[in-house]
C-alpha cells in the first residue's frame, strides 16, 4: 500500500502511558495532547495527534461523554466527513484503498484508532459504544502477542489461561469478562475466527462488510503481530468509513501501514526505525510463547499492569524502610548511592534488543523528528510510581548503578501536606518509590498518587522524569500544567521518550513493562555521556 505524508491520524486513548505508547507505534511525527480541547487544533500534514481521554478509572457515562467531546472537537475543526464510507446507495464502497491513507484528510478524514487496554481494564465497553457511532464498521482487535496477550475464541489468553482465570485482575474491585465481547457490551459484535483472518486482507475485508451490513462490529481473533497486520491491511480496502479499536499490537499494525520510508539515524539511546515487513508464517503464541521479530509492541516482564489500587505502591526497597515524618512538613528519607556503573545492558542500542525479561530477538518501532537526549545539564527524577514486582528489581538496579533512591510512606503521601523531595543536582539521578511493605489502606491509592505528584510539582530545578504507571504519569504532568508532549521514540519497548514545550524530557512507561535493567537502560538513554548513572 502506498503512503502519503500528509496522512492524519486522530488517536484517543485511556490513559498516559498507552497514549504514549501509541504516538510512538504509529511511525508519524506526533502531538500528545492532554487535554481532549487539543484536539481541535489543525495538526500538521502527516502528523498523528494522540489524545489521552484520562478516562482509565471514569464512570461508564463519563467516559463515553469523553470519547464524544474528543470526536467533536475534530469534526469542529472540519477534519471529518460524516458518513464518508458510504457509496451513492449508501452502502459501503467496495474496492477502495484506505483514503485516509492515500489521499490525506482532504478525501474523508483523518485515521481514527481508539487504544484499549489490552487486559481490557477500565469502561472498554461504554469507550466502544461512543466511539462506533459515526463509524461505518469498528473493527476490533485487542490482542498483544508481544506481551503474551492473544485472543481466541473471542477469549483473551494471558500467558495461555483465560483473562478471568488468570491473576491479571487481582486487584481490580469486579471480575474480568469473559470474552471480548463481554467487555465490549452495549457494542453490538459478531466474532471473527483466527481461520478467517488468516485467510488474507481480502477475504477478512469481505467479511468485515457483511458483519457491517448487519448492523454489528468484527472482533477478531489474533496470536501473532502478523495476524494484526493483515486485520489492519483488511481494514484499509473498506474506505474511509471504518475505525479501529485494539491494543498497542494493532496500532504498530497501522504504523507499519502508514510508513515504509527508511530510518533516520538514531540519537544516543533513543532507538530509530527499521521498516520490518510483517512474516509470511504464523506462528501460534501457544507453541511460540515470545513475539515473532517482527513484533513492534510492548513487552511485558510480569503479565498483570498496575491498576489504580497497585499503581501508587512500590514493593519494598531494599534499602530500609521510611523515616517519620517531621511535625511540620514531612521529608524523605534518603539512601545513598551504591558505586557502580550501568551494566552492559544499559543502552541496547542494537535493532534486534534481546528483551531483558525473556531473552527474545526485538524489533525496534519508527521514530520520527529525533532531537538529541538529555546531556546532564538537568537532574533526572524516575518515579517507580507502581506496585508491580518487577519493580522493586529495576529500582534495586538503578541505585546498584549510582542512583540516589528516596522512599516515601504511603501516610506521608496521603496526608494534606506536600513531602519534600531533595532536589536533584544536575547530572544527578534520584529515584523515588513508595514503601508498600505495609500495604496502602484500600480507598487511598488515589491519594497517594495526588500526594506524589505534588512532591514531585514542588521540586526547584525542573528535573527531567521518567513516570512509572499512567495514573501517576497523568497525576505529576497535571500537577507541573503539561499539557502538551513531543513523543520522540522509544528507549524501549513501552518506554516512551517525549520532549515538553520547554524542553524537559519526559519517558512514560506502563508499570508491568520492561525488564529488570528498565530503569538502568533508560537513564543511561538519557544520560549517555555518563560512565555510571550519577557520575
Amino acid at each position: 500500500m502506498c503512503r502519503r505524508d500528509d496522512t492524519t491520524v486522530v488517536a484517543l486513548a485511556d490513559d498516559l502511558s498507552g497514549a504514549a505508547e501509541v504516538a510512538a507505534l504509529l511511525g508519524l511525527p506526533a502531538r500528545l495532547a492532554l487535554r481532549p480541547a487539543d484536539l481541535g487544533l489543525s495538526p500538521a500534514p502527516g502528523e498523528a495527534v494522540v489524545v489521552d481521554l484520562d478516562s482509565r478509572y471514569l464512570d461508564e457515562g463519563a467516559a463515553a461523554a469523553a470519547v464524544r467531546a474528543a470526536v467533536r472537537a475534530v469534526r469542529a475543526a472540519g477534519r471529518v466527513s460524516s458518513g464518508a464510507g458510504r457509496d451513492a446507495d449508501g452502502n459501503l464502497a467496495e474496492g477502495r484503498a484506505f483514503r485516509a491513507v492515500n489521499s490525506g484528510a482532504a478525501d474523508g478524514g483523518p485515521l481514527w484508532f481508539k487504544k484499549c487496554d489490552s487486559l481490557l481494564r477500565g469502561p472498554v465497553g461504554a469507550e466502544a459504544a461512543a466511539f462506533a457511532e459515526d463509524a461505518e464498521v469498528l473493527v476490533v482487535a485487542t490482542a498483544l502477542p508481544a506481551a503474551r496477550r492473544v485472543v481466541r475464541g473471542g477469549v483473551v489468553l494471558v500467558d495461555g489461561l483465560p483473562l478471568h482465570e488468570s491473576a491479571a485482575w487481582r486487584a481490580e474491585e469486579r471480575a474480568a469478562p469473559r470474552s471480548v465481547a463481554g467487555a465490549l457490551a452495549p457494542l453490538p459484535v459478531t466474532g471473527v475466527p483466527l481461520e478467517t483472518v488468516r485467510r488474507g486482507p481480502i477475504a477478512l475485508a469481505g467479511r468485515f462488510r457483511e458483519v457491517a451490513a448487519d448492523g454489528r462490529h468484527p472482533v477478531c481473533d489474533a496470536e501473532t503481530d502478523t495476524d494484526l497486520t493483515v486485520i489492519a491491511t483488511a481494514a484499509a480496502l473498506l474506505g474511509p468509513g471504518v475505525r479501529l479499536l485494539g491494543s498497542g499490537g494493532l496500532a504498530a499494525a497501522l504504523g507499519r501501514l502508514l510508513t515504509s520510508r527508511r530510518p533516520t539515524p538514531p540519537s544516543a539511546g533513543t532507538r530509530s526505525p527499521s521498516a520490518v515487513p510483517p512474516s509470511a508464517t504464523h506462528t501460534p503464541a501457544a507453541t511460540h510463547p515470545t513475539a515473532p521479530a517482527e513484533a513492534t509492541g510492548p513487552t511485558a516482564a510480569t503479565h498483570t499492569p498496575a491498576t489504580a489500587t497497585t499503581e501508587s505502591a512500590a514493593p519494598p526497597s531494599p534499602a530500609g524502610p521510611t523515616a517519620p515524618p517531621e511535625a511540620t512538613r514531612p521529608t524523605a528519607t534518603t539512601h545513598a548511592p551504591a558505586a557502580a556503573t550501568a551494566g552492559p545492558d544499559a543502552t541496547c542500542p542494537d535493532a534486534a534488543c534481546p528483551d531483558a525479561a525473556s531473552g527474545a530477538a526485538r524489533a525496534v518501532v519508527p521514530v520520527h523528528d529525533t532531537v538529541p537526549v538529555g546531556t546532564g545539564g538537568r537532574g533526572l527524577l524516575v518515579v517507580a510510581g507502581s506496585a508491580e514486582p518487577v519493580v522493586g528489581e529495576q529500582v534495586g538496579r538503578l541505585v546498584a548503578a549510582g542512583a540516589r533512591h528516596v522512599v516515601l510512606a504511603p501516610g506521608q503521601l496521603a496526608g494534606t501536606d506536600t513531602v519534600v523531595l531533595p532536589a536533584p543536582a544536575p547530572g544527578t539521578v534520584t529515584v523515588v518509590s513508595v514503601d508498600g511493605a505495609g500495604g496502602v489502606r484500600a480507598g487511598a491509592a488515589r491519594a497517594v498518587v495526588a500526594g506524589l505528584a505534588r512532591a514531585v510539582s514542588a521540586l526547584p530545578g525542573r528535573p527531567d522524569l521518567v513516570l512509572t504507571g499512567g495514573e501517576t504519569a497523568r497525576r505529576v504532568l497535571d500537577a507541573l500544567g503539561v499539557t502538551t508532549l513531543r513523543p520522540v521514540g522509544e528507549i524501549h519497548h513501552g518506554a516512551v521518550h517525549c520532549t515538553t514545550t520547554d524542553g524537559r524530557s519526559v519517558v512514560t512507561r506502563p508499570g508491568s513493562f520492561g525488564g529488570p535493567d528498565s530503569f538502568v537502560r533508560i537513564a543511561a538513554a538519557l544520560r549517555p555521556s555518563q560512565q555510571g548513572v550519577t557520575q
